[in-house]
């Protein structure tokens, strides 16, 4: 028994001990798509925010987003400094007149839910990030919790 114990302890350590060695991010505080070996950068900007009766929407110009990926589970590498990886959310965005939009909240009620994601610490300020739902074609956006700012891709 105490064998097996051993064996299993080293076992973890060296499944815990491996050190991330594939492609790095350029930019600090980017989420960038993973392609095999190959980062793309999602697109930076920051939503606008209208309130009309009883709604809240928010609003990305363009009708696209120019950081594309055929994956329907994404994986993204963000290199963080001041962004708390933990705090991203990623929401699905319309594409509507010229522009993307969410509407996220109705008569005081929350419409926009976060899709499913998960977190993984690779290294020093180096994390993971894997949708851990099939996301259909479209517009999509990571953006920290109360924050304006987004990070767009799109599946296609």
């Amino acid at each position: 028994m105490p064998g097996r114990l051993t064996l299993a302890l080293l076992f973890a350590t060296a499944l815990f001990g491996q050190k991330y060695n594939g492609p790095q991010p350029e930019k600090p505080d980017l989420p960038y798509l993973v392609h095999a070996d190959n980062l793309v950068a999602t697109e930076a900007g920051e939503a606008k925010q209208e309130t009309r009766k009883n709604e809240i929407l928010y609003v990305i110009d363009g009708a696209t987003s120019p950081a594309a990926t055929p994956l329907a589970s994404p994986m993204f590498l963000i290199r963080s400094e001041q962004l708390v990886p933990d705090k991203l959310e990623i929401y699905k965005l319309e594409s509507k007149n010229g522009r993307r939009e969410v509407l996220f909240q109705r008569k005081k009620k929350q419409t926009a839910r976060p899709i499913h994601r998960n977190v993984t610490r690779l290294g020093e300020n180096l994390y993971r990030i894997d949708v851990e739902e099939a996301l259909e074609n479209g517009e999509y956006s990571i953006t920290p919790s109360e924050s304006n700012q987004v990070f767009c891709f799109r599946v296609y």
